[in-house]
């Protein structure tokens, strides 16, 4: 069944997979960039059952005016996919605290920005599929990576609650948490490299930098495939609240609940017999 796709951060590399297949798939898509005219070139021109449409996603009237554009078009909003995003990397000292602003502007505020936007809509529709791109960052921990895991951890907390806010509408959420996929997210206009600052960090910043820059054009996932699965996700009428994407990413996060299964456990006898002696033990009912 045809659906309408709001795709963020269609302009470059996942998110113009996503808007290609999408239209294959004979979808409706309204592709959203910084630079629409730009976005518009790199899908091959304009097409029947496609807008493209200005949104920088860190602006809150961006977003307003992208999605009233879409339902002028094209009636109404099946699937949103915040999929814009960029990566600040470098060592936390060396990042400074307006680089780690704008990091979380980008990739927390801004698809909570469009999410705003879009979810007045699906409400009245009573239907609708949010999918938020993460990443194996937002569930693991990486050096080099503070302020990016930072961001996508608060990615992950926000649209595991969120869940519970949009259910009783019969709106459907999930994020997504992709390994290394052969993106654009380490080229210089998706990647904020830092300079050398502190003499300390300085040789392993120089290391990780090449070691990183080196990875580019070489990760093993197809951006492609994980279009056309966030494509099958969104037909399903119960979509899994995460998916996680990539072999790679998906040994990592089995390493890390077991992990977190593991120090759970070895709290218990200190953890454990922390409440006042008279308390129970209940937890409060979920409404």
């Amino acid at each position: 069944m045809s659906k309408v796709i709001f795709v963020t951060g269609a302009g470059r590399g996942l998110g113009t997979d996503i808007v290609r297949e999408a239209l294959v798939a004979g979808h409706q898509v309204v592709a959203t960039g910084r630079r629409p005219e730009q976005v518009e070139k790199t899908l091959g021109g304009p097409q029947d059952n496609l807008l493209v449409t200005e949104l920088d996603i860190t602006s809150a009237q961006d977003a307003l005016a992208a999605a009233q554009a879409a339902v002028e078009r094209f009636g109404r909003i099946d699937v949103l996919i915040n999929n814009a995003g960029n990566f600040v990397a470098g060592y936390f000292e060396e990042i400074t605290p307006d680089q780690m602003r704008g990091q979380i502007e980008t990739n927390l505020f801004g698809p909570m920005n469009v999410t705003r936007a879009v979810l007045p809509i699906l409400r009245k529709q009573r239907d609708g599929h949010i999918i938020t791109l993460s990443s194996s960052a937002g569930l693991i921990g990486q050096e080099f990576c503070v302020a990016y895991a930072a961001s996508k951890f608060g990615v992950e907390g926000w649209m595991e609650s969120l869940r519970y806010d949009v259910e009783p509408y019969n709106i459907r959420t999930t994020v997504v948490e992709p390994g290394f996929f052969r993106t654009e997210l380490l080229v210089d206009g998706s990647t904020i490299w830092p300079e050398p600052t502190i003499d300390d960090y300085a040789d392993r910043t120089t290391a990780t930098i090449r070691a990183w820059k080196s990875m580019n054009g070489r990760q093993g996932g197809d951006p492609a495939k994980l279009a056309r699965a966030l494509l099958t996700i969104a037909e399903q009428k119960q979509p899994p609240l995460r998916f996680v994407a990539g072999a790679d990413a998906i040994e990592g996060v089995k390493a890390k609940a077991q992990e977190l299964l593991e120090q759970a456990e070895a709290s218990r006898a200190l953890g454990g017999s922390l409440d006042f002696d008279d308390a129970g033990t209940a937890l409060p009912p979920r409404p």
